[in-house]
């Protein structure tokens, strides 16, 4: 079972087998053979089999022979050279500058250029696609009461006109929608489209899903005055209502 091998302590002997079949056909596999009958694929096996008894780093494993000293240079690997100490490719010092001077000239490291500005759109970043108009369908949509009677809808400022192409007949119900999605849903001011020819003209095209589909709009404090007059005659009204809940449960003779 193959040839002694002078390179190693007696009785080891080398075996080379060529491979018969498969891509690699043709192409010979090295074992070595221990007095025991042992069989070693590899160098480091060898290694960690002899020990400190037979130094093998000039030890050719395909020959089986010793390479004359100072030819055979083994290069150590990254965690070989990184359990010695050494800093592999963990070195993060600044390169030095390959020029001809007499000094070292170390390259200046750039990490960001502060009048650089990354141009994002935010608005696609920030916010899902949303399809156009949606409000339509929630036309013919109807909330009731306990008494399942319509309840009337709420009734828009004259200020607030439609751009959707599907308002025409329909009332405030499309807008008033878009308008209630935009104030519970966005972080941004509702201030309608932008003023531009364009939206009026082609509206699909044009218009903004960020904004309800209606004409720019501007909220005065005359128009906050009214609100808070309505707020607080409505309080007004729900407070009496309670107090004369509240006296007919005490007094049933009352109601």
């Amino acid at each position: 079972m193959g040839t002694e091998c002078p390179s190693l302590p007696a009785g080891w002997r080398k075996e080379e087998v060529t491979r018969k079949s498969g891509l690699s056909a043709g192409k010979t596999d090295v074992y070595y053979y221990s007095p025991s009958g042992k069989k070693f694929r590899s160098r480091p096996q060898l290694s960690r089999y002899l020990g400190n008894s037979v130094d093998l780093r000039c030890f050719d494993f395909r020959s089986g022979k010793m390479a004359p000293a100072g030819k055979h240079k083994t290069r150590p690997r990254p965690h070989e050279t990184l359990a010695r100490g050494g800093r592999g490719d963990l070195n993060t010092s600044l390169p030095i500058r390959q020029t001809a001077s007499i000094f070292k000239q170390p390259v200046t490291k750039v990490i960001g250029h502060p009048g650089n500005k990354v141009k994002s759109d935010l608005q696609r970043e920030a916010e899902p696609p949303r399809q156009l108009f949606w409000e339509k369908r929630l036309k013919g949509l109807r909330s009731l009461d306990v008494t399942e009677e319509v309840l009337k809808c709420m009734e828009l400022p004259k200020g607030l006109q439609s751009l959707s192409p599907h308002s025409v007949g329909e009332g405030d119900e499309v807008l008033l929608a878009a308008i209630a999605a935009a104030l519970h849903s966005s972080s941004s001011p509702v201030t309608g489209q932008a003023a531009s020819s364009g939206v009026e003209k082609n509206p699909g095209v044009w218009i903004s899903t960020s904004q309800p589909p209606c004409r720019a709009f501007t909220i005065t404090q005359e128009h906050i005055r009214e609100q808070e007059e309505v707020v607080f005659r409505t309080r007004r009204r729900l407070e009496e209502a309670l107090l004369a809940d509240g006296l007919a449960c005490r007094d049933p003779h009352l109601s």
